[in-house]
């Protein structure tokens, strides 16, 4: 598995957000049972460039706290029959699937730890959960999904003893 980190701002998440994110994404592999190495985007950014980035894609002109772009458009959540044979979705000197970009506000990993009262490791690691499931196809718009969602992301941090 290798998740590229581009750290884009001054401000410095005071964890080790590259063991966490390696943690994080192997959990949610396992759960998911990922047959491939894959790759992974990170970027550390700051509310500012969030925004922008937020209101470019998603037409919503707030910083938000996670964004994610998914490379492969599953059919149905981690169904990588969908991507057998089709090299488009995969690294052609690794071999690893090309999962996506995440891109995390560092400026709100520290302001909702501090609003839920639990720890910035805690928050990254919850917002990194979450967008791997969306690079892995899952999606919250309807309450079953939502529901679906929640579920494996308490499961994977509550398996990794990343508690609130």
């Amino acid at each position: 598995m290798t998740i590229l980190i581009d750290y884009e701002t001054e401000r410095e998440l005071d964890i080790d957000y590259t063991k966490l994110a390696d943690m994080v994404a192997g959990q949610i592999l396992r759960t998911e049972n990922c047959p491939y190495e894959v790759s992974v985007n990170l970027i550390l950014t700051d509310n500012e460039e969030i925004k922008s980035v937020n209101s470019q894609f998603r037409s919503v002109g707030a910083p938000t706290d996670v964004l994610s772009f998914p490379m492969i458009p599953f059919p149905s959540p981690a169904d990588y029959s969908f991507v057998e044979g089709k090299d488009i979705y995969f690294d052609l000197d690794t071999g690893e699937l090309l999962l996506g970009d995440v891109m995390i506000s560092v400026d709100k990993v520290y302001s909702q730890a501090e609003e839920y009262g639990h720890s910035t490791e805690r928050e990254f690691s919850f917002l990194f959960a979450h967008s791997m499931l969306h690079l892995l196809g899952y999606d919250h718009m309807e309450p079953e999904e939502a529901a679906v969602m929640e579920k494996k992301q308490s499961e994977a941090l509550k398996a990794l003893g990343i508690n609130r």
